[in-house]
């Protein structure tokens, strides 16, 4: 009981340290609130208004419905204009596509020959480049094929498929930022405040105050981690429920509760890495830069930036030893599709396993680091 007593009392002690540092507080409020809503809506989705002008030499039946086939969001309204417009509105950048419908192109398609439609694409804005070319090709592919069948039966498919988005239905990208933001702030604050905690110890000779009293190295670690922990996945909490369910109003599928219990054990292994790092690193500036290069591939490389599917399987299996990695894909089986315990427990055993191996690692630094400073 007096193990706890102290660890608990410490642990406040540490609310009221970090009470007093106005930046890590200004930093905290800013990453749940203006930094997930920044990540979430900064990022443009893949297509959206893009301009695009038509020059129609059919004026057929048919050119005029792949022209009424372009609507917003993903496009403008088509503006119709002549070829002498055409490389003009290309080079001053008032167009991002270009197609130009041939003579007799009704005609030809009827006739079964196979008429080309020139595209001409603004590849200076690479983003809309890309996949506005493949929209473009599947509208006028889609129009061209309905048009055809209501006058030759034979060219109708004899099957369809018929697409239909699950979870995210209208492919908003802002839905999928904004759980990812939370996510990674997460696990970047767990690391930086923890961390700082214990550089401002060292800076504010505290630390010295603290070896000299009747207490343990893992007192003294516990109460950084269940502390900075508690801050990070209290605001974390508050984030959710304002700034994504609310401010951006991102719909949330599964159990909170169980989120959170992730994020609570996800916590133990970050704090933890963070304990380790402030060990190592001699000054605010160190540990800015060590965090930095943990950071970048526990963020990247874990699931919530490309599916881990697309990476290489040495990656993979790799990253498999980082808890970041199992947190990505319990909060994406939890929040967007609403998994309940018995699918996500095989990710919430792995975050407690490597938490345990993280904790273990960072106790024998800091028992070293704390018996050198004795």
């Amino acid at each position: 009981m007096k193990k706890l007593a102290n660890i608990f009392n410490l642990g406040i002690k540490e609310f009221r340290s970090l009470g007093r540092d106005y930046a890590m507080l200004i930093l905290i409020a800013w990453a749940f609130t203006l930094g997930v809503y920044s990540s979430a809506t900064g990022v443009p989705e893949t297509l959206h208004h893009a301009p695009i002008a038509i020059v129609d030499e059919d004026q057929s039946q048919l050119s005029t419905r792949i022209i009424n086939a372009f609507q917003p969001p993903y496009f403008r309204i088509p503006e119709m204009i002549g070829h002498a417009e055409m490389d003009r509105g290309m080079d001053v950048g008032l167009y991002t596509f270009t197609l130009d419908i041939p003579p007799d192109f009704q005609r030809d398609v009827l006739a079964g020959r196979q008429p080309a439609i020139q595209v001409n694409v603004d590849a200076t804005q690479t983003g809309q480049a890309f996949s506005g070319a493949g929209y473009i090709q599947n509208i006028v592919g889609t129009e061209v094929r309905e048009f055809v069948s209501r006058y030759r039966a034979e060219a109708a498919m004899p099957a369809e498929l018929a697409v239909r988005m699950e979870f995210n239905p209208n492919l908003t990208q802002a839905w999928f930022g904004a759980v990812m933001e939370v996510i990674n702030q997460i696990t970047m604050l767990s690391i930086i405040l923890t961390g700082a905690a214990l550089i401002r110890e060292r800076e504010h000779g505290t630390v010295e105050h603290l070896l000299v009293m009747p207490l343990t190295a893992f007192e003294i670690m516990m109460a950084k981690v269940w502390s900075m922990g508690t801050v990070v996945l209290v605001a974390a909490a508050i984030s959710l429920q304002l700034v994504v369910r609310g401010w951006l109003d991102v719909p949330i599928s599964g159990s909170v509760g169980l989120f959170l219990l992730g994020a609570a054990l996800h916590l133990f292994a970050t704090t933890s890495m963070g304990i380790f790092l402030g060990t190592v690193a001699r000054s605010m500036p160190q540990l800015g830069l060590l965090v930095i290069l943990t950071l970048m591939p526990l963020q990247i490389l874990s699931g919530g930036t490309t599916p881990r599917e697309s990476m290489p399987e040495l990656v993979q299996n790799i990253m498999l030893a980082a808890p970041t990695t199992h947190f990505v894909s319990l909060a994406q089986a939890i929040l967007y599709r609403g998994a309940d315990l018995s699918i996500v427990w095989p990710q919430l055993l792995a975050i407690v396993g490597i938490g345990a191996a993280f904790f273990a690692g960072a106790l024998w630094r800091f028992r070293r680091t704390i018996g050198q400073m004795a």
